[in-house]
Protein backbone atom coordinates (compact mmCIF):
# COMPACT_ATOMS: atom_id res chain seq x y z
CA UNK A 1 0.00 0.00 0.00
CA UNK A 2 3.06 2.27 0.15
CA UNK A 3 2.36 5.64 -1.51
CA UNK A 4 -1.11 4.60 -2.66
CA UNK A 5 -3.33 7.68 -2.74
CA UNK A 6 -6.09 7.96 -0.17
CA UNK A 7 -8.69 8.30 -2.93
CA UNK A 8 -7.57 4.97 -4.40
CA UNK A 9 -7.65 3.26 -1.01
CA UNK A 10 -11.17 4.52 -0.29
CA UNK A 11 -12.49 3.10 -3.59
CA UNK A 12 -12.20 -0.30 -1.88
CA UNK A 13 -15.02 0.64 0.54
CA UNK A 14 -18.42 -0.66 -0.50
CA UNK A 15 -20.80 2.16 -1.39
CA UNK A 16 -24.10 1.42 0.42
CA UNK A 17 -26.08 3.86 -1.74
CA UNK A 18 -28.21 2.75 -4.66
CA UNK A 19 -26.48 3.14 -8.01
CA UNK A 20 -29.02 5.35 -9.74
CA UNK A 21 -28.88 9.08 -9.19
CA UNK A 22 -25.48 9.19 -7.48
CA UNK A 23 -23.92 12.60 -8.00
CA UNK A 24 -20.81 12.25 -5.84
CA UNK A 25 -18.31 9.42 -5.60
CA UNK A 26 -17.95 7.80 -2.19
CA UNK A 27 -14.15 8.34 -2.00
CA UNK A 28 -14.58 12.07 -2.72
CA UNK A 29 -17.19 12.47 0.04
CA UNK A 30 -15.04 10.54 2.54
CA UNK A 31 -11.89 12.55 1.76
CA UNK A 32 -13.86 15.79 2.19
CA UNK A 33 -15.12 14.52 5.58
CA UNK A 34 -11.54 13.74 6.64
CA UNK A 35 -10.26 17.12 5.41
CA UNK A 36 -13.05 18.98 7.22
CA UNK A 37 -12.54 17.08 10.46
CA UNK A 38 -8.78 17.59 10.38
CA UNK A 39 -9.42 21.31 9.83
CA UNK A 40 -11.62 21.53 12.94
CA UNK A 41 -15.06 21.37 11.29
CA UNK A 42 -17.21 18.90 13.23
CA UNK A 43 -20.72 17.63 12.61
CA UNK A 44 -22.62 17.55 9.34
CA UNK A 45 -23.36 21.28 9.23
CA UNK A 46 -19.74 22.02 10.10
CA UNK A 47 -18.61 19.86 7.18
CA UNK A 48 -21.12 21.73 5.01
CA UNK A 49 -19.51 25.02 6.11
CA UNK A 50 -16.07 23.62 5.27
CA UNK A 51 -17.30 22.73 1.77
CA UNK A 52 -18.73 26.23 1.23
CA UNK A 53 -15.63 28.01 2.51
CA UNK A 54 -13.24 25.87 0.45
CA UNK A 55 -15.42 25.44 -2.63
CA UNK A 56 -12.91 26.86 -5.10
CA UNK A 57 -10.03 24.63 -3.93
CA UNK A 58 -12.23 21.52 -3.65
CA UNK A 59 -13.56 22.02 -7.19
CA UNK A 60 -10.03 22.44 -8.49
CA UNK A 61 -8.74 19.33 -6.71
CA UNK A 62 -11.67 16.93 -7.27
CA UNK A 63 -12.98 18.33 -10.56
CA UNK A 64 -16.47 16.84 -9.95
CA UNK A 65 -19.13 16.47 -12.65
CA UNK A 66 -21.00 19.70 -13.35
CA UNK A 67 -18.86 21.41 -10.67
CA UNK A 68 -21.10 20.03 -7.91
CA UNK A 69 -19.85 19.33 -4.41
CA UNK A 70 -21.82 17.32 -1.82
CA UNK A 71 -24.18 19.16 0.54
CA UNK A 72 -24.15 18.53 4.28
CA UNK A 73 -27.27 16.36 3.89
CA UNK A 74 -25.45 14.17 1.34
CA UNK A 75 -22.50 13.89 3.71
CA UNK A 76 -24.89 12.91 6.51
CA UNK A 77 -26.55 10.19 4.42
CA UNK A 78 -23.19 8.74 3.38
CA UNK A 79 -21.78 8.74 6.92
CA UNK A 80 -24.90 7.13 8.36
CA UNK A 81 -24.80 4.28 5.85
CA UNK A 82 -21.14 3.33 5.34
CA UNK A 83 -19.34 0.55 7.19
CA UNK A 84 -17.35 2.61 9.72
CA UNK A 85 -15.11 -0.29 10.69
CA UNK A 86 -14.06 -0.72 7.06
CA UNK A 87 -13.56 3.05 6.67
CA UNK A 88 -11.40 3.21 9.83
CA UNK A 89 -9.31 0.21 8.79
CA UNK A 90 -8.69 1.52 5.28
CA UNK A 91 -7.74 4.96 6.59
CA UNK A 92 -5.41 3.48 9.22
CA UNK A 93 -3.71 1.20 6.67
CA UNK A 94 -3.11 4.22 4.44
CA UNK A 95 -2.00 6.62 7.20
CA UNK A 96 0.42 4.22 8.90
CA UNK A 97 2.85 4.49 5.96
CA UNK A 98 3.52 8.10 7.02
CA UNK A 99 4.22 7.31 10.69
CA UNK A 100 7.73 6.49 11.85
CA UNK A 101 8.13 4.82 15.23
CA UNK A 102 11.65 4.40 16.53
CA UNK A 103 13.19 2.49 19.40
CA UNK A 104 12.76 4.40 22.65
CA UNK A 105 9.68 6.37 21.52
CA UNK A 106 6.94 6.88 24.09
CA UNK A 107 3.40 5.80 23.21
CA UNK A 108 0.43 6.53 25.47
CA UNK A 109 -2.75 4.45 25.58
CA UNK A 110 -5.88 5.85 27.17
CA UNK A 111 -9.63 5.57 26.85
CA UNK A 112 -12.12 8.44 26.71
CA UNK A 113 -15.91 8.19 26.84
CA UNK A 114 -17.80 9.75 23.93
CA UNK A 115 -20.12 12.29 25.54
CA UNK A 116 -23.13 11.82 23.26
CA UNK A 117 -23.23 8.05 23.89
CA UNK A 118 -23.84 8.14 27.67
CA UNK A 119 -27.06 6.64 28.98
CA UNK A 120 -28.10 6.23 32.64
CA UNK A 121 -25.86 9.24 33.34
CA UNK A 122 -26.90 9.62 36.98
CA UNK A 123 -26.71 5.90 37.74
CA UNK A 124 -23.68 3.93 38.90
CA UNK A 125 -24.38 1.63 35.93
CA UNK A 126 -23.67 4.17 33.21
CA UNK A 127 -23.46 2.90 29.65
CA UNK A 128 -21.30 4.61 27.05
CA UNK A 129 -19.00 4.05 24.10
CA UNK A 130 -15.33 4.66 24.78
CA UNK A 131 -12.49 5.24 22.32
CA UNK A 132 -9.06 3.95 23.27
CA UNK A 133 -6.23 5.64 21.41
CA UNK A 134 -2.50 5.07 20.99
CA UNK A 135 -0.78 8.45 20.97
CA UNK A 136 2.82 9.12 19.95
CA UNK A 137 4.42 11.70 22.23
CA UNK A 138 7.17 12.46 19.70
CA UNK A 139 5.14 12.96 16.52
CA UNK A 140 1.96 14.16 18.34
CA UNK A 141 -0.08 11.69 16.26
CA UNK A 142 -2.74 9.17 17.13
CA UNK A 143 -1.43 5.90 15.73
CA UNK A 144 -4.43 3.68 16.32
CA UNK A 145 -7.92 3.77 17.83
CA UNK A 146 -10.18 1.07 19.24
CA UNK A 147 -13.83 1.29 20.31
CA UNK A 148 -15.49 -0.45 23.26
CA UNK A 149 -18.98 -0.51 24.74
CA UNK A 150 -18.34 -0.27 28.49
CA UNK A 151 -21.45 -2.28 29.38
CA UNK A 152 -20.27 -5.25 27.30
CA UNK A 153 -16.47 -5.02 27.04
CA UNK A 154 -13.40 -4.23 29.10
CA UNK A 155 -10.60 -1.86 28.17
CA UNK A 156 -7.98 -4.51 28.99
CA UNK A 157 -8.37 -6.80 25.93
CA UNK A 158 -8.73 -3.79 23.60
CA UNK A 159 -5.42 -2.32 24.83
CA UNK A 160 -3.77 -5.71 24.28
CA UNK A 161 -5.21 -5.84 20.75
CA UNK A 162 -4.00 -2.32 19.90
CA UNK A 163 -0.47 -3.07 21.14
CA UNK A 164 -0.40 -6.32 19.17
CA UNK A 165 -1.57 -4.52 15.99
CA UNK A 166 1.35 -2.08 16.23
CA UNK A 167 3.79 -5.02 16.16
CA UNK A 168 6.77 -2.99 17.43
CA UNK A 169 9.53 -3.54 19.96
CA UNK A 170 11.66 -1.28 22.11
CA UNK A 171 9.12 1.48 22.73
CA UNK A 172 7.78 2.76 26.04
CA UNK A 173 4.02 2.43 26.61
CA UNK A 174 2.28 4.48 29.28
CA UNK A 175 -1.07 3.02 30.31
CA UNK A 176 -3.48 3.24 33.24
CA UNK A 177 -2.89 1.29 36.46
CA UNK A 178 -5.90 -0.83 35.46
CA UNK A 179 -3.43 -2.81 33.34
CA UNK A 180 -1.05 -3.62 36.26
CA UNK A 181 -1.64 -7.36 36.30
CA UNK A 182 0.97 -10.12 36.32
CA UNK A 183 -0.47 -11.74 33.21
CA UNK A 184 -0.51 -8.40 31.36
CA UNK A 185 3.09 -7.66 32.38
CA UNK A 186 4.22 -10.96 30.85
CA UNK A 187 2.40 -10.18 27.60
CA UNK A 188 4.17 -6.83 27.42
CA UNK A 189 7.60 -8.30 28.15
CA UNK A 190 8.89 -7.37 24.66
CA UNK A 191 8.40 -3.67 25.34
CA UNK A 192 9.16 -1.35 28.20
CA UNK A 193 5.90 -0.34 29.85
CA UNK A 194 5.25 2.28 32.48
CA UNK A 195 1.92 2.25 34.32
CA UNK A 196 0.30 5.45 35.61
Amino acid sequence: MKNNSLLNVLTEIKDPRRGEGLRHSLPMVLVIVLMATMSGYFGYRGIGDFIKRNRKDLLKYFNPKKSRLPSFSTVRRVMQEINHEDFTTKFYDWAVQYVEIQKGDWLSLDGKAIKGTVSNGTSSEQKFISLISVFSEKSRQILSVGKINNSKESEIPKVKELIKQLDIEGVVFTIDALHCQKKRQQQLSRVKTIMF
